[in-house]
């Protein structure tokens, strides 16, 4: 991974997680493709040439995979995901296979780098039953348990929806609304 730059005690892509050291050249790119979003193929394009350009810079990514997730392309969207993830374990010098990563100190104090991830697994989580693979989006959710035990980065929301599905409300102590059915009044 070629470095980002080391301004400060954050280090250089902890920094360009919040946006520091992206080439002007990639954030006009990033521009341009906000105004022709809805041309998507030069839209693409563009993010695309901007991505090229800093291949190591989370906000190229970020804008790539909020440019295919809110246009609905949503295996696009985990696909960017996933190089997020490739990319913020590189830095942070883990398993390539987010699977692996053992929690430590820096997920607890939940860094800028770290955090990056977190989100990022967990809109791989989040794609990934969107698009029915409920499993893989069990395991990242598992993951995202071990790593994140507190759910600073919200994930458990997501859990608890699979946990739901297939199921109605009725009944459940957390929907007293239509837990019950209505009294009816006695004359």
């Amino acid at each position: 991974m070629q470095a980002i730059g080391n301004e400060d005690a954050l280090g250089g892509v902890d920094l360009a997680a919040l946006g520091h050291g992206l080439p002007a050249e990639a954030e006009a790119l990033i521009a341009r493709a906000g105004t022709v979003r809805s041309r998507v193929a030069e839209a693409q394009a563009l993010l695309e040439q901007a991505c090229a350009l800093a291949p190591d810079h989370p906000a190229t990514l970020i804008a790539l995979y909020r440019f295919h997730f809110y246009g609905n392309r949503l295996a696009d969207a985990r696909e960017v995901a996933d190089r997020a993830i490739a990319l913020a374990t590189s830095a942070l010098d883990l398993p390539a296979d987010w699977a692996l990563i053992a929690a430590d100190e820096r997920f607890s104090r939940l860094e800028v780098l770290p955090r990056f991830l977190l989100f990022c697994l967990k809109g791989h989580a989040y794609l990934s039953a969107r698009l029915g693979e409920l499993d893989a989006s069990r395991r990242a959710l598992a993951k995202l348990d071990e790593l994140d035990p507190d759910d600073k980065v919200g994930h458990k929301v997501i859990k608890a929806v699979l946990a739901r599905m297939g199921r109605d409300d009725i009944g459940y102590e957390d929907c007293p609304d239509i837990a019950a059915p209505p009294v009816e009044a006695t004359p």
